[in-house]
């Protein structure tokens, strides 16, 4: 009986460590020799910054380009060459965020399983092949298809990027580093106008400009690509530029999140969790709102401001300003929550000058071109409030499965309001698209609503935990979080937020 006895506890203690994160494993046969913690901590930050946040920017910059490069050949006579008719533009541009929405789901499976960083950086080769095999259609169907491959490549940016950022950072910290890597959209404008402009001057018999334009990016995409898979780290236990004691110092200071590094033990019971989980569908529905918004713009913006009575060279160029403000909103955005938190609050702020946007562009007449190109500007401000959706899910999500899976579905949901925006645009509604500009408006107020009512869940279901008499590790505010507080169980055990009674949830 005794022999049977320390057998089941053996096996016991094997499913626990089955459980337990891969970090907690590193810190239980890894030891720091480091005297002074914390005077090396900013330190240690930076380098961290220097080596993970550029190529995470590199990363959504190309995809950001790569995707919107369908809006700038508009102008640059690819319709014309490719001779669609009616809806076949909005079509082509539809079928990108199917694919994209469905890719994720092998996407949840596949980011616990797969090295990070590997599995992003594959993807990005084979969407920057993609963009460069863009200038090989002839026609429709040869534009649908690369749209749709460029679509299922481009989905594991987000959810990927989301979980590789919150590996090296506290959660007050991710703010302005998501911040910083989703600024890619705002470069992605200015970019994408200047070589739009740039490409529209290339005048030859046999290949188009834009056509250039698509093969000279899908090998910039490629070249980033093959530097993401190389350099980036799919993890800190596995950074080549972090001694031991830097490991385990990090480490230590990420263990607050409660929200692990890696287990690769794939957990339905945590994606049933998810998909009961009121904040997930909350954090959905909002993300949807925005993108709609979102959608119009990255693929129609150039197309509005030329149907306000600009040459297609001249539409590029204008389109410019709309990536200052969206530069300007996400780094506001971004470091307002490193300082004040309040997350619900930013999303709804960005929200007014999207609404003052949508205004302008429905309500104005046609004659009014300075009005009508402000308002197509303002609508910028609504992409900021996205990298703070992608963070709160990382920091209210636990469980690494329940992680992925958050990731995944929040990321998907971006594409059904890309689905829904470009839809929005009809050619029978052609030039000034009253209806699309209207969708703007509403999504945008309806996006700060929905906001407001996740903040009041969170609060809610804080309080109900310390009613119950459990202390919280973090405590109501993510900044009052010390390591002493959070046990191995609660940083390292793969407990979700639900299991984790201990667990507070930021907003």
């Amino acid at each position: 009986m005794s022999d049977m006895g320390n057998r089941k506890e053996a096996a016991e203690v094997n499913e626990t460590r089955l459980d337990m994160d891969a970090a907690w494993k590193y810190l239980d046969t890894h030891h720091s020799t480091a005297q002074d913690e914390l005077a090396d901590l900013k330190a240690l930050r930076r380098r961290v910054d220097w080596h993970v946040v550029p190529l995470a920017f590199l990363c959504y910059t190309m995809q950001f380009i790569d995707k919107v490069l369908i809006n700038y050949a508009a102008v640059m006579g690819l319709p014309e060459d490719l001779k669609l008719k009616g809806n076949d533009f909005s079509n082509a541009a539809t079928a990108f965020f199917i694919a994209y929405l469905i890719a994720e789901v092998p996407n949840v499976y596949l980011l616990q399983k797969v090295p990070h960083a590997k599995w992003l950086g594959i993807n990005v080769i084979l969407w920057g092949i993609m963009t460069a095999c863009t200038a090989a259609v002839q026609n429709y169907g040869g534009l649908l298809a690369v749209r749709i491959l460029l679509g299922v490549f481009e989905a594991t940016i987000g959810p990927s990027l989301m979980l590789i950022s919150s590996q090296w950072y506290t959660k007050s910290e991710q703010a302005p580093r998501f911040s910083f890597w989703y600024l890619g959209l705002g470069v992605g404008q200015i970019v994408g106008g200047l070589v739009s402009f740039a490409f529209q001057h290339i005048k030859h018999e046999t290949i188009a400009g834009w056509r250039v334009m698509f093969i000279v990016l899908g090998f910039v995409t490629v070249i980033i690509g093959l530097a993401t898979a190389f350099f980036l780290p799919d993890t800190p236990m596995k950074a080549k530029f972090l001694s031991e004691d830097d490991k385990i110092m990090l480490l230590k200071h990420v263990s607050v999140n409660q929200t692990g590094i890696e287990n690769k033990r794939f957990q339905w019971s945590q994606v049933w969790e998810t998909f009961a989980d009121v904040q997930i569908w909350l954090l959905v529905l909002i993300t949807i709102l925005i993108s709609v918004s979102s959608g119009v713009v990255t693929t129609y913006s150039a197309t509005l401001i030329r149907s306000l009575g600009f040459s297609s060279q001249n539409a590029a160029l204008l389109n410019m300003p709309s990536g200052i403000v969206s530069i300007f909103f996400t780094l506001l955005v971004g470091f307002g929550i490193r300082r004040l938190s309040h997350r619900w609050a930013w999303i709804a702020m960005c929200s007014v000058p999207g609404i003052i946007g949508g205004g302008l562009m429905s309500f104005l007449p046609s004659g009014s071109t300075a009005g009508l190109l402000i308002g197509i500007y303002l609508v910028n401000a609504i992409v900021a409030p996205l990298p703070v959706i992608y963070h709160w899910t990382t920091a209210t999500c636990a469980g690494q499965t329940k992680r992925a899976f958050a990731s995944a579905t929040v990321a998907g949901s971006f594409s059904i309001g890309n689905i829904i925006g470009p839809q929005t645009f009809q050619a029978r509604d052609a030039p000034n698209y009253r209806p699309a500009k209207i969708a703007v408006l509403a999504t945008h107020a309806a996006a700060a609503v929905v906001a407001f009512v996740l903040y009041l869940y969170y609060v809610r279901e804080n309080k109900r935990r310390n009613a119950g008499n459990i202390t919280g590790a973090a405590g109501d505010n993510e900044h009052l979080a010390t390591e002493a507080q959070v046990t191995e169980e609660e940083a390292w055990g793969g407990l979700t937020d639900k299991q984790n009674l201990r667990y507070r949830y930021v907003y």
